[in-house]
């Protein structure tokens, strides 16, 4: 008996190391010291040094079952975007500024070229995110996982000035909400998506629909947007952003309060803006009422920031000069914290 036939595959994972390694490299920052292999990543903080009160910031979070939509479409170099996407996207909502990632793979059996491959797109989100990616680990589960399934969660590192942390305790009336676009559904709510559809099938998640302009697998596979470029093109500007809310699960109804003080709500046009249409087939082919898909999903905003009214134009601007859509889709008003849906 040996660690083989017990269904670890050592060389396997020496072969994934390698098949990694460019990917891997492509992320680096100077403030990187030594390479993949170690025993822990090492990152210089020479380069905050000279901030007046660093505040470090750490987020981590997973795909959720989104992972099983790769399965089916045997797809895998987007759903590590997902898993930086899911971290990064919690830091820069605080104003800060990602450092590095890692990464945990647990796997039922190591497909070396899989395993390669899910970490490229890892490296890709982190080049989105200009976060270096440090580490990880690749853990194979025979017995405990089928052999064909994989889990993918992450880890990431990031850095503000204490001063410029965005905490939304100067909201106040009379404040403009200015939405960013998501790129569909992201990585939250798929356990109702796999109800409404079903996501086992090959055929069905090639299926073209003219209203999704794609099929259906791509628009719900499609990696949750990172919004990193666009929150430091609003800072440059010198827009100073007062809240900031990244929609993930729980929607519009238990993110966007989180960015609030008390003694205000936030206003939100539903017609501001067209709702993308994978979340309307969806809702129309599950049958589920709007609330719960606000509830639920980010309809078409994947994140939000308050900015003083006199600021709505600027940060409008700074966002799309980063390429991205965005909208005013409400304002704050005085109440009870909370968010109207109008």
């Amino acid at each position: 008996m040996d660690y083989k036939k017990a269904g670890v595959d050592i060389e396997a994972g020496y072969e994934s190391v390698k098949l990694m390694k460019e990917h891997v490299k492509s992320t680096m920052r100077p403030e990187v010291l030594g390479g993949i292999g170690g025993f822990a990543g090492a990152f210089s903080l020479a380069s905050i040094k000279d901030m007046e009160e660093p505040v470090l910031l750490s987020g981590t979070d997973g795909c959720g079952t989104k992972v099983q939509l790769a399965f089916t479409m045997n797809k895998y170099d987007t759903i590590g975007i997902d898993c930086v996407a899911m971290c990064v996207n919690d830091i820069a909502c605080s104003g800060g500024e990602p450092l590095f990632f890692l990464d945990y793979i647990a796997c039922g059996k190591n497909y070396p070229e899989r395993i390669a491959t899910i970490v490229s797109g890892v490296a890709e989100g982190c080049k989105q995110a200009g976060a270096a990616l440090v580490g990880g680990e690749t853990a194979e589960h025979p017995g405990l996982m089928p052999v064909d399934e994989f889990d993918l969660a992450g880890f990431a590192v990031g850095v503000v000035e204490k001063k410029e942390l965005i905490t939304g305790e100067n909201i106040k009336p009379g404040d403009v909400v200015v939405g960013i676009a998501s790129t569909g559904i992201h990585s939250n709510g798929f356990s109702l998506v796999r109800k409404v559809f079903d996501t086992t099938s090959k055929e069905a998640m090639d299926t073209y629909y003219e209203e999704l302009g794609t099929t259906l697998g791509e628009a719900l596979l499609a990696p949750t947007k990172i919004y990193v470029k666009a929150l430091k093109s609003v800072k440059d500007a010198g827009v100073v952003v007062k809240g900031c809310s990244h929609i993930t699960g729980g929607g519009f109804f238990e993110n966007i309060p989180r960015m609030l003080p008390e003694g205000v709500k936030a206003v939100i046009k539903k017609d501001s803006y067209e709702v993308p249409a994978i979340f309307k087939k969806l809702a129309k082919d599950g049958d589920i009422a709007e609330d719960m898909m606000y509830n639920t999903y980010n309809m078409g905003i994947g994140m939000m920031v308050v900015v003083d009214a006199a600021d709505a134009d600027k940060t409008m601007e700074a966002i799309k000069a980063a390429g991205e859509p965005c909208y005013v889709v409400g304002k704050i008003e005085a109440g009870e914290k909370g968010i109207d849906l109008v």
